[in-house]
């Protein structure tokens, strides 16, 4: 009696936890979601009347390791890594949308709105107009800022569970990592997942839709760590650009790291080439990717180097890593290599338009030219780089010799934020700062958006246009912050716009009023704190 109980109790806390991503995908109908809810009231009622309250909140932990398997296996199944794949289990046919009058859209001679139909926007809208063409259903705009969907090019979620870290506070990179490493070599697959939906969930609610993370500590039993980040992306319905980091240079090899959180450069290049050949997508308007991304010249080997830019060159992937982000690093390298960052990534045959670099703070303008040359894109992380004191990247004479630029927020326990769209202001802020009033708010919200897209190689994102991707974030001005403002898109930059109201990815809304469909945030910061504490305390 009781195991039926239970077995009916999670199958309808399922179906009503993920009742709008399933009605999304025409899973179940309006009646099933009903019958769920009504056996999840009664079961409810038998607990209570059977002083089993407590049997409640068992349930919900196992519904969650219950909910992950159903959706994973679903995801392998249906292959959702490609929007074309979605559309072609989704029964539903492509309805056109009209994003009517926003109060302002971050694009040219769309004063009326934009047309959507499935995951593209067909047609922009001048002011005053109406669609050429026929449409399904008009969503009002006229209280909402339209941007492109943010692009995050520099994470590392993990790094969720030790912000603010008290024996690592006031520290520079070097001993800030030194610190951090045996704390992070704890962390276990429950505690990355925990890390990797809360990061996630700050990133869309900031208005990110497309999102890359660097994940390079491998301990005992997280093997798998990517394939983890694949399921709760997918299972949220964002865009992800999984960067597989990697370290086989510890202390005992003149590294920083610890043992404990190595690889050998074969286990390393084994999962690397599995990782891609299982979840890669290259095609237009992938929803999953997958670069090779060794973490950095102190904590990799030359070998890893050389034979991950070969592998991301035979199956045709991007390469990542940190370089020139301290002085430190400049050191290390001269000592160590005989050669600054730069020069060392030329040699190892990194130095190519398929690579793209975090922090790129140090080079000299020769090095500029370099990398202008070989079009090697870099991701400018500047709350990252303040909180640690590395220094301040050359944003515009990066652009202006032809150096692809976006933003990321980078790891959490430096920035203590995922939230892209603070980030959109630190960067005009800190530039601002650098290179005066040509420096402007509509700089920033580029760097945000067609930057990330020309650095990932992604044509299809970043813009508002005829063709693109219906990836979209839309803010309210309702705020005590915005009010007296007289330009709604310098508002969102300079007053410090900090969450999108709505956000959609492919065409399909996955934020609503400011929440995201079928995520229980409550319940999440709880897991994750819990997570966090217990790493912490070991």
């Amino acid at each position: 009696m009781h195991d039926a109980i239970e077995k009916s109790f999670l199958a309808s806390l399922e179906m009503t936890r993920f009742k709008g991503f399933l009605q999304d995908h025409h899973y179940i109908s309006n009646q099933y979601i009903f019958v769920a809810q009504l056996i999840n009231l009664i079961l409810k009622w038998y607990c209570s009347k059977t002083k089993k309250q407590h049997l409640v909140s068992v349930y919900f932990e196992r519904l969650e390791n219950y909910c992950r398997k159903f959706y994973a296996l679903n995801i392998k199944i249906f292959n959702w890594n490609s929007v074309n794949s979605v559309q072609k289990y989704n029964q539903k046919p492509d309805l056109k949308i009209w994003l009517k009058n926003p109060l302002s859209i971050l694009a040219e001679n769309a004063g009326g709105g934009i047309l959507l139909e499935g995951a593209r926007i067909i047609e922009l809208i001048p002011s005053g107009k109406q669609p050429s063409s026929e449409y399904d259903s008009v969503f009002d705009a006229s209280c909402h800022v339209i941007l492109p969907g943010l692009i995050n090019l520099h994470h590392h979620f993990y790094q969720t569970l030790t912000r603010v870290y008290p024996q690592a506070l006031n520290k520079e990179l070097f001993p800030w990592l030194k610190t951090l490493y045996p704390l992070w070599a704890g962390i276990t697959p429950e505690a990355l997942r925990m890390a990797t939906r809360l990061a996630l969930a700050e990133l869309l609610l900031s208005g990110c839709t497309t999102a890359s993370d660097q994940h390079y500590v491998f301990p005992a039993g997280l093997e798998n760590a990517i394939d983890l980040q694949v399921e709760e992306a997918q299972i949220l319905g964002i865009r992800m650009v999984l960067c597989r980091g990697s370290m086989d240079r510890s202390e005992k090899d003149g590294g920083l790291p610890p043992d404990s959180v190595v690889q050998t450069c074969d286990e390393i290049l084994a999962d690397s080439e599995r990782l891609i050949q299982q979840y890669h997508n290259p095609e237009e308007g992938a929803m999953t990717q997958i670069t090779l991304a060794p973490c950095s010249p102190f904590s990799v080997s030359e070998t890893v180097m050389r034979e991950s830019a070969m592998l991301a060159k035979k199956h045709h992937v991007l390469l990542h890593t940190h370089l020139a982000e301290t002085e430190d690093e400049n050191s290390f390298c001269l000592k160590t290599i005989g050669c600054r960052p730069l020069d060392y990534l030329e040699q190892v045959g990194w130095l190519n338009n398929k690579t793209w670099l975090a922090h790129g703070i140090h080079f000299t303008d020769e090095e500029i030219q370099k990398l202008a040359a070989a079009k090697t894109g870099i991701s400018h992380c500047p709350s990252s780089n303040m909180v640690l004191s590395s220094g301040v990247c050359r944003v515009m004479d990066l652009e202006k010799a032809g150096v692809p630029v976006g933003l990321g927020v980078d790891g959490s326990a430096s920035n203590d934020s995922s939230n892209l769209m603070q980030e959109v202001r630190q960067a005009f802020l800190l530039q601002r700062l650098q290179h005066g009033s040509k420096v402007t708010h509509l700089d920033a919200l580029r760097w945000a958006t067609e930057g990330g897209a020309n650095v990932l190689r992604r044509p299809e994102l970043g813009r508002i246009a005829e063709g693109m991707q219906a990836d979209l974030a839309l803010f309210k001005l309702d705020e005590l912050r915005f009010s007296g403002n007289g330009d709604p898109l310098a508002a969102l930059v300079i007053c410090g716009a900090h969450q999108a109201d709505r956000v959609m990815v492919a065409g399909k809304w996955i934020v609503e009023d400011g929440q995201i469909l079928g995520l229980d945030l409550e319940q999440l910061q709880a897991q994750h704190y819990r997570e966090a504490k217990r790493l912490q305390e070991k």
